[in-house]
């Protein structure tokens, strides 16, 4: 292949006129179908993650719980993450009322969103063909399915980086340091959803601006300190504002074991999610307690189900890509695109694959973009070029490598056993047509390419429709059937009483007698009740309306509070009931506060039994 033909491989050729005519209602009808998939149905999820939807409660009903994602409107203490979601979905409680759809709809919203904007960003470098086929795969993605018809921030995220992802795209065009700074300024706020998983995309970007800007080296590298400048400051300014403000004047920050936000940056949310020294953590690190780690991790039996169906044939498309691109100009911006979709794959993965500490299964939506971008650009171009023997039988092997993998994936699942068998044929006969494509008539090859574009999409497509036609709760949702992947689609089993074991993730509903105790005289005590683990607390503060203390945070272990402030805010008459028996500790590291106090509280006051859960009268 020439130096010319290597460029033609992967290079963008303005669109007919014809196709505009065709590009925008396919958009329109993409995106309306992405919105009718993510908002159908939304409120039989219920509060969904209770542990955010209680903090976005809190935040429609005080502005400083909404600006420092505190748990309960009394300021107690914060969950366990910056709050730039909560800020989101407190915001949409405060105009809409809290209730399921008005926490859920934001994130089914920022599904279309990036989708729309990933479109946008694939059609710059590669035309529109491969733009819709770009936002078509994540549509049909079920770990994506499952975070935007969710309320955990990895919506906010996912958004955040595809639009920086467009920034960097539009950067490259003319070398424009501002795109390049606002790119970086939405890296930096996607901090603020998710700390330090957004910043697994800087390398990638910074590496394709600095391959491929069209300008001097020097003046690459000075946008590119003016675009980290703009990251930091998007991302440290609610840092510092934390730190410099008065401990005692806001809420203790859940998941630090010193009150403060950049312990639980660097630390719980951080370095340690990679090393698994999370000190406050209830489970196991270093591969013990989150699952194996190594290159299989994602296509184990946790991850496969959400992210994995394309994820060999984007690995294809990237080398092939690189391969083409190799000899073109440095200025060439389809490899540049390259660089930026496949070290954003590379990277994140890595991370993902290898990290010791707490790590679920639907981080792994973070994947979806880049995916989606190579697979529809390699798809697309290639099929352009299907004359060439090369084009066509990467295309072919790649139809055919991920038949095989929807096969082998869909093989492991009881779930509809005629569909694993139907994809392998009919995507082994779409491999094989595509091969012949460039001896069809042009109807008829116009008709291979649709065909292996629906079957290759059939399975992980039959999995995104039974994601979000089912209900999902607790902490850690999972994609799929409930006879799919990872165990079911529910975080675990239900929850127990107030602070039992299985409120650490998940939460329940209590009776009409104990909501009733709780909304009584709500109004004359700070917290109306106060119970281990934040799942709890939740429950009981989305029912009653009213605050409730969420002690020892999320795994009970956060030092907040002391036995001697509870004491105290017992005796300033401040908190009406304690709930729950208590936990036993189930980590090793990290304050026992809370075991204290339920001992403390056990041991002093009578306990009685409403709807089930153990109450003691503080005020008795």
């Amino acid at each position: 292949m020439t130096v010319l033909e290597s460029r033609e491989a992967l290079a963008v050729t303005p669109s007919p006129p014809v196709r505009r005519t065709w590009h925008r209602p396919a958009l329109a009808a993409l995106l309306l179908a992405t919105a009718v998939l993510y908002l159908w149905g939304l409120g039989a999820s219920g509060w969904a993650n209770a542990f955010y939807s209680a903090a976005a409660q809190a935040g429609s009903q005080s502005w400083k719980a909404l600006f420092f994602g505190a748990s309960d409107a009394a300021n107690a203490i914060t969950v366990d993450k910056t709050p730039a979601a909560l800020w989101v979905m407190g915001l949409s409680a405060r105009l809409f009322g809290v209730n399921a759809w008005s926490i859920l709809v934001p994130q089914a919203l920022m599904g279309v969103g990036s989708v729309w904007l990933l479109h946008a960003t694939v059609r710059r470098t590669s035309g529109p063909a491969a733009g819709l086929v770009a936002g078509l795969v994540p549509a049909l993605t079920p770990a994506a399915a499952l975070m935007f018809r969710f309320n955990n921030p990895d919506a906010l995220l996912v958004l955040l980086l595809v639009a920086a992802a467009y920034g960097v795209v539009r950067a490259l065009e003319q070398a424009s340091p501002r795109w390049l700074a606002l790119a970086g300024a939405a890296v930096g706020f996607g901090f603020l959803a998710k700390m330090l998983q957004a910043f697994l995309v800087l390398p990638a970007f910074a590496l394709a601006y600095l391959v491929a800007a069209p300008v001097p080296l020097g003046r690459r590298l000075l946008h590119l300190l003016g675009a980290l400048a703009a990251t930091l400051v998007s991302a440290a300014w609610y840092l510092v504002v934390v730190a410099l403000w008065p401990a005692a004047d806001r809420p203790y920050i859940g998941g630090s074991q010193t009150n403060s936000l950049w312990e639980l940056v660097f630390g719980y949310n951080g370095f340690g999610r990679l090393t698994g020294d999370e000190v406050g953590s209830v489970g196991g690190g270093g591969g013990r307690g989150w699952g194996s780690t190594g290159l299989t991790r994602l296509f184990g039996s946790e991850m496969a189900g959400g992210i994995a169906w394309l994820l060999p044939a984007a690995l294809l498309a990237l080398g092939a890509g690189l391969w083409f691109t190799r000899r073109a100009p440095r200025t060439d911006r389809s490899r540049a695109a390259l660089l930026l979709w496949g070290g954003w794959l590379l990277v994140t993965a890595a991370v993902f694959s290898y990290m010791g500490g707490i790590i679920h299964p639907y981080y792994t939506v973070a994947l979806a973009p880049p995916i989606a971008a190579l697979v529809g650009t390699a798809a697309v171009q290639l099929w352009r070029l299907r004359s060439r023997p090369l084009a066509a039988g990467l295309l072919s092997g790649g139809a055919a490598v991920t038949a095989v993998t929807a096969y082998l994936l869909l093989s492991r699942s009881s779930w509809q056993p005629w569909l694993a068998p139907t994809v392998l044929v009919g995507g082994l006969l779409a491999a094989v047509a595509l091969f012949f494509a460039p001896h069809l008539t042009r109807w008829a090859a116009t008709a291979t390419a649709a065909f292996a574009l629906v079957i290759l999409l059939t399975g992980s497509g039959a999995y995104t429709l039974a994601t979000a036609s089912a209900t999902h709760s607790g902490a850690i949702p999972s994609a799929g059937p409930s006879s799919g992947f990872g165990g079911g689609r529910f975080g675990g089993g239900p929850g127990g009483p107030g602070g039992g074991p299985g409120a650490l993730l998940n939460t329940t509903t209590p009776g009409e007698s104990l909501t009733a105790l709780l909304r009584k005289d709500a109004s004359k005590y700070t917290w109306t009740a106060a119970t281990v683990l934040s799942n709890a607390a939740a429950g009981y503060q989305l029912a009653g309306g009213a605050p409730v203390m969420a002690v020892g945070g999320f795994n009970g272990t956060d030092p907040y509070p002391t036995l001697e402030q509870f004491r105290q805010y017992v005796a300033d008459g401040r908190i009406h009931y304690f709930l729950g028996e208590g936990m036993t500790m189930r980590g090793t590291s990290g304050s026992d506060a809370a075991q204290q106090i339920a001992e403390w509280v056990a041991e002093h006051y009578q306990a009685s039994t409403v709807d089930g859960v153990t109450v003691y009268d503080l005020t008795a």
